[in-house]
């Protein structure tokens, strides 16, 4: 009798009001798997992957995250061991607590959220590049300071640097990814940042697609 074929994997991308949903769920798409845009925290949590999006204010993010009871969900899916993507507000969100009026955020990730300093255009907006800290594979065939795109006010600094994959220079030196386990999260936006933006969500998808029965 011939085994059945691998199912397609259950991709979240969670709708919180704070993504730019549309573009991330058709990088996803692209990569080769059409992704369930969602706010249910069941299907959070019965996901084979899930993607974090994000812009716009991190105590309104937070407040719409807590609203639709998903901050729990969120924490026992990433505890689950299953692929997990922050994207920009999706990286700063997982930190214990943000500048950005003073407000707590999830607390997966020690540190905190800062503003970035005078004397730089704020928000920095725009391409600029990330230098690899380490090997993985989801920026495997990436090369070293590619360019990718940036919109944002605020960067996540964690406590612990050894967990920061990628470096990216704007007046200050700041995380530009954060990888732990199974927790990768980008400050840039990998769906506007061309070709090697796209590729790290066909990464993302090729570590997924055939592990799943």
């Amino acid at each position: 009798m011939a085994e059945d074929p691998p199912r397609e994997p259950r991709i979240v991308v969670i709708d919180y009001d704070s993504g730019n949903l549309r573009s991330v769920a058709r990088a996803v798409e692209k990569a080769g798997v059409v992704p369930c845009v969602t706010s249910d925290p069941a299907r959070v949590a019965s996901a084979d992957a899930v993607v974090l999006p994000g812009v716009g204010s991190g105590p309104a993010a937070m407040s719409a995250l807590r609203s639709r009871g998903l901050v729990q969900p969120l924490l026992e899916y990433i505890a689950s061991g299953r692929p997990f993507l922050g994207v920009c507000l999706g990286l700063q969100l997982l930190l214990d607590a943000t500048d950005e009026g003073d407000a707590d955020c999830i607390g997966l990730v020690p540190g905190r959220v800062r503003r970035l300093p005078e004397g730089r255009k704020v928000p920095h907006m725009g391409w600029n590049t990330v230098h690899f800290q380490s090997d993985h594979p989801l920026w495997a065939g990436i090369p070293q300071d590619s360019h990718f795109y940036f919109v944002h006010s605020y960067y996540a600094d964690p406590t612990h640097r050894d967990h920061v994959a990628g470096l990216t220079d704007y007046g200050v030196e700041f995380c530009s990814i954060y990888a732990r386990d199974n927790v990768v999260a980008t400050q840039f936006h990998p769906e506007k940042s061309g070709e090697n933006g796209l590729r790290i969500y066909a990464n993302f998808v090729d570590q997924i697609t055939g592990t799943v029965a």
